[in-house]
């Protein structure tokens, strides 16, 4: 009964926002075009608004879970146009608070002790409240200030029953429309289903944030606040309290004098250092996630939280990544052509020509522009849509980059509207490949592999003998399968006069079921079990 009162919900959303009308310039089946022209709606509900507004305004009427699933789909310009993007931008995760006596309740029972014992100080009104947890400030008993995050109750079974909805509508838009395929939205479902359900397991965040920790431990550009793991479950997480300035509020930091150009390039060193350096970093690095601390402001800190959604490149990636900006800052092309193919992004069979013909025309009417007003976001965001055309398969930890990477670059002109992101970004890559493939880079890899090698040192002998011994061993079956031929070719010809197959046809299924290895050989390859049948039927009936 819940279920069908939901589905009745999103209809009603459907028909007020006139939702119908961005299916008419769909290449859909007549008879599912018929059907939106008879919807009784489109009569007296007009659609006044343009369809990227309407589509935000009916995604936040259907509640919490579509509302995150429009801010994930705000990342992926590869599948949206830019207006339904930037629009989706403007989505908030903003719901009522839950009872902060039942929050109370709730950290009581995940942690077995009353809120009395576990700190000095509980404020029982959160002071800040989304979609899947609410936050509540506390003290410790040595006088730490810290804030608990809970769970909100029963929010698993409502995310379930909403993704569930969310698969049907997928595989329905896979279905009627033929551009669906190309879309993969049952893919892009199962990739928002993972990132949601990640989010209610708060000890992962917690996980991630101490990993952020220890990657910027006594670092002058970001600080990562501690995670109290004695105190966090499942559902409550208690963690260090920061205090500092909301990223976006340019004018407190102007006030206290903050060097606003050193901030912007800060950011973007944070960025590259998390990618390149240690390969994980914070993919969810919006303004309400960024403060600014308040201590030093000619040397300005940043302090991040929120460490649901992180990102992660592999060694491969990294060098493909890194070598595809570099190849850019030099307008190489062909080299980020090139490597699109080398990395397995498009299928190895891509005309290279034609691909580096596409990109060129993308990127030189940008790079006509001056440096600083050269979108290094967008640039990316260009080139993912022209390999788009080129079948490039989406790449997760690519599509979290390109997000990770417009949000630090929108922030970063917020803040220095001159700020020059490729000439704060060139240097730390070029010296990053330096590092990777000179000297240092192939010690240090050779350091790592050093106990693998050592430990696998002693099995040589037995290796290398028992890989000669498998050679004889095929040299003398090729042997063996040589004369048992020329027996048979002998044979057929001193039975060729009187064309009598029969003989043939044994000696050849001698051949065959005797020789177990070619047996197994043979029959691996696609078709030929019916190949051999064939002939020996053919060999052992036909008469003369």
């Amino acid at each position: 009964m819940k279920r069908l009162s939901r589905i009745l919900k999103i209809v009603q959303v459907f028909a007020r926002y006139r939702l119908d009308t961005l299916f008419l310039s769909l290449s859909l089946p007549w008879y599912v075009r018929l059907l939106f022209w008879l919807l009784p709606w489109r009569f007296f509900i007009p659609a006044s608004k343009p369809e990227a507004e309407r589509v935000r305004l009916a995604l936040e009427a259907l509640g919490p879970v579509f509302v995150k699933f429009g801010q994930m789909l705000s990342t992926r310009r590869d599948l949206l146009p830019d207006d339904f993007a930037e629009e989706l931008k403007k989505l908030q995760d903003r719901v009522p608070p839950f009872s902060g006596e039942q929050a109370q309740l709730l950290i009581e029972k995940a942690l077995e002790k009353p809120v009395s014992e576990l700190f000095s100080e509980f404020e029982v009104e959160p002071m800040a409240s989304a979609s899947v947890a609410q936050v509540h400030k506390a003290t410790m008993f040595d006088g730490r200030e810290v804030v608990v995050k809970v769970i909100r109750p029963g929010i698993g079974k409502t995310i379930r029953k909403d993704v569930d909805l969310l698969f049907t509508l997928a595989r329905l838009v896979h279905t009627v429309w033929q551009e669906g395929r190309r879309l993969r939205p049952v893919e892009v479902v199962a990739e928002y289903e993972q990132t949601i359900f990640d989010e209610l397991d708060l000890r992962k965040e917690a996980a991630n944030g101490s990993q952020l920790r220890r990657n910027f431990e006594n670092s002058e550009i970001l600080y990562i606040p501690e995670i109290f793991w004695d105190y966090t479950r499942t559902n409550v997480l208690v963690m260090e309290r920061i205090h500092g300035i909301p990223v976006a509020e340019v004018e407190q930091l102007l006030d206290q004098n903050t060097n606003m150009q050193l901030l912007a390039e800060r950011g973007v060193e944070i960025f590259f250092t998390q990618v390149f350096r240690d390969s994980f970093f914070h993919a969810d690095m919006h303004p309400g996630n960024i403060f600014v601390s308040r201590n030093n402001p000619h040397s300005p800190q940043y302090i991040a939280v929120d460490f649901g959604i992180i990102g992660s490149l592999t060694p491969e990636d990294q060098s493909y990544l890194a070598r595809n900006f570099l190849a850019f800052f030099k307008r190489d092309y062909r080299m980020v052509a090139q490597l699109h193919v080398d990395s397995g992004w498009v299928p190895a069979d891509t005309n290279v020509d034609a691909f580096e013909t596409a990109i060129r025309s993308v990127c030189e009417p940008i790079f006509e522009k001056p440096l600083k007003e050269i979108s290094f976001g967008q640039v990316l965001l260009g080139l993912f849509q022209t390999a788009r055309r080129f079948n490039m398969e989406v790449q997760p930890q690519l599509v979290l980059l390109q997000k990770t990477l417009l949000n630090i670059e929108g922030l970063g002109r917020q803040l220095y509207p001159d700020l020059d992101l490729w000439k704060t970004a060139k240097p730390f890559l070029e010296d990053w490949m330096k590092e990777r493939m000179g000297p240092k880079g192939v010690y240090r890899s050779i350091k790592q592999q050093a106990p693998d090698w050592l430990e696998k040192m002693p099995h040589m002998p037995q290796l290398i003998f028992d890989a000669l011994n498998q050679v004889r061993n095929l040299d003398n079956a090729r042997q063996r399968d040589i004369r048992a031929y020329e027996r048979a070719r002998a044979e057929l010809d001193a039975r060729s006069k009187g064309k009598n197959y029969l003989g043939l046809g044994l000696i050849v299924a001698a051949l065959f079921v005797g020789n177990q290895e070619l047996l197994e050989w043979l029959c691996d390859l696609p078709s030929t079990s019916w190949v051999l049948a064939g002939l020996g039927l053919l060999l052992i009936f036909k008469k003369s």
